[in-house]
């Protein structure tokens, strides 16, 4: 029998959310501040799987300018009833104090491929939503609830800021919650609890949460009830799944996910996981998502088939099947007239304010507009770190007249973790090849430049790239003209640009990118064009 290997979605997937149509699988994972919203990863062996659509593509679905980092989409929630694929999600307007402002929307389509609605508000009391669609036909809206206030009842520590999952009816008809909303569950001791799913098995109602928060104490807790608005029994384990006592385990900082079932009743969960380098602990991939084979015992509670709750690296799958492994040098033209589906941007619903493909045909070009650390109007496009070791190699044509107006390539997390080779302009040196740096968002997030002033560069197009050694990062450059690459700059701390560099642990929690980026801080709009990207893995 063919193994699932995991992580099934390597590179930044995190909250993965598991829908069955008929053979059909379906995972839809957060993508936070990078647009369009929502991954949605398609299979029909649970063994291999490809990035099918990205629903929420247009201003009416998703506006996340100003959005901070790590916030935008959180915790989708992809369901299929009434001829329908329903996917419910949060945009998330604030990260740090005491509010986080969380807006919870629902849209449908009746194909994944197709084009999905407009958005239709539900509510605003906290994140990560989800839809259950009920045997008897009414459908029940969950997300956990957040509090903002840090008050003391009867001697006991404050309250906390993940309060319980609500549950209320929600109106398909009237498209409107109805109804008392109830608070049927604050967690276990493990505390921080959300992205709840529920579903029904043998006259039991069955509640999975994720608690601990995002680092190296996540878990999924199961709970479970005889009716809908409880009371909830907590699982005998507490735990479905779990890595946050065995610091050996490959799979890491294991957590969030939803059951789904084979048609013909075999058992798999879904979970968010890590996988650390050493020295640190940081996960360099983000938060990656592992599926488990599970079982059911006698006493109606669900298992990991391995046994314990420490997530598998190799897990049975349903069905022979064979694995196909995706390619380990992928290259790009930029050739077609569409964005290849692996890239994404930056909040913006207006993609034509920072790149095009028909400007300059065969080339990508990217408009400068805002520096690479706004959160508003970055002409940034890159694509998922998915390994450990990687090389990317681009090609650009970029004729700067100030300083103020730099491009090039990065290895990329948020406006605080980030390098960057850079092709700019020095007032003695002239047009230059150079590094800007942000190591961590402390103290004041400045950046450095460890290529001082940079180096001297012909005219013409360049062509740079970057070589990612597990926590290793090194720059290189050569002229349109030359075959011996130079490199640039001292090694490079690659592994900051990670969930668990700078502010560390639930500082952050997205994943890192390889991409093409320009700025034009004048307000002129200089573009800068890239005639190829090529990312290969060295693993």
């Amino acid at each position: 029998m063919t193994t699932i290997r995991n992580p099934v979605l390597p590179g930044f997937n995190p909250d993965p959310s598991i829908c069955r149509v008929g053979e059909d699988y379906y995972i839809a994972t957060s993508t936070f501040e990078w647009y369009p919203g929502v991954q949605i990863h398609h299979s029909r062996d649970l063994v291999n799987w490809t990035l099918v659509r990205r629903p929420l593509e247009r201003a009416r679905q998703l506006d996340m300018r100003g959005n901070p980092d790590s916030c935008g989409v959180w915790a989708p929630c992809l369901s299929h009833a009434d001829g329908l694929f329903w996917l419910v999600y949060t945009d998330v307007k604030r990260f740090d104090g005491s509010f986080k402002d969380a807006h919870n929307y629902i849209v449908t389509a009746p194909t994944i491929e197709g084009a999905w609605s407009d958005p239709v508000h539900v509510n605003s009391s906290g994140f990560d939503p989800s839809l259950f669609h009920d045997e008897d036909g009414r459908k029940w809206f969950l997300n956990m609830q957040w509090n903002h206030r840090r008050e003391t009842f009867n001697g006991d520590a404050g309250s906390p800021a993940f309060d319980g999952i609500l549950l209320q009816e929600w109106d398909a008809q009237s498209k409107s919650l109805v109804g008392p909303v109830r608070n049927i569950f604050a967690g276990s001791g493990q505390g921080l609890v959300e992205g709840p799913h529920l579903f029904r098995r043998n006259g039991w109602i069955y509640l999975t949460t994720a608690e601990g928060g995002t680092g190296y104490d996540h878990v999924v807790t199961m709970a479970r009830a005889r009716s809908i608005e409880g009371p909830y029994e907590l699982h005998p384990q507490q735990h479905l799944i779990t890595s946050k006592d065995d610091p050996d385990a490959i799979l890491q900082r294991a957590g969030h996910g939803q059951y789904v079932e084979t048609p013909d009743g075999q058992a798999y969960h879904t979970h968010l996981t890590g996988r650390p380098l050493s020295p640190h602990r940081r996960c360099t991939l983000g938060r990656e998502t592992g599926l488990q084979k599970c079982v059911w015992r006698d006493d109606d509670w669900l298992y990991l088939e391995q046994g314990g709750i420490v997530p598998a690296v190799d897990v049975p799958s349903p069905f022979e099947t064979v694995r196909k492994d995706a390619p380990s040098r992928v290259e790009i033209d930029f050739d077609g007239p569409d964005l290849p589906l692996a890239f994404q941007w930056l909040r913006t619903p207006r993609p034509d304010r920072i790149f095009s493909l028909s400007a300059r045909p065969g080339h990508l070009r990217l408009f400068g507009r805002e520096s690479i650390g706004s959160w508003f109007e970055q002409a940034l496009v890159a694509r998922r770190q998915e390994h450990h070791r990687f090389r990317v190699e681009t090609v650009i044509d970029f004729s700067p007249e100030t300083y103020q107006q730099v491009a090039g390539l990065t290895h990329y997390y948020n406006r605080y973790k980030f390098h960057a080779l850079a092709v700019t302009l020095h007032e003695t040196l002239g047009r230059v090849v150079t590094i800007l740096s942000c190591a961590g968002d402390f103290p004041d997030g400045r950046l450095s430049f460890p290529a001082d002033s940079g180096m001297s560069v012909p005219d013409g197009p360049l062509h740079l790239a970057m070589q990612i050694d597990d926590n290793d990062l090194q720059f290189f450059w050569r002229p349109d003209s030359g075959n011996d690459w130079q490199s640039l700059g001292p090694v490079l701390d690659g592994g900051v640009v990670s969930d668990e560099g700078g502010r560390g642990e639930h500082g952050s929690f997205t994943g890192a990118f390889a991409g093409l980026f320009a700025f034009d801080i004048t307000g002129r709009g200089l573009p800068a064009d890239f005639d190829s990207f090529c990312y290969e893995a060295l693993d």
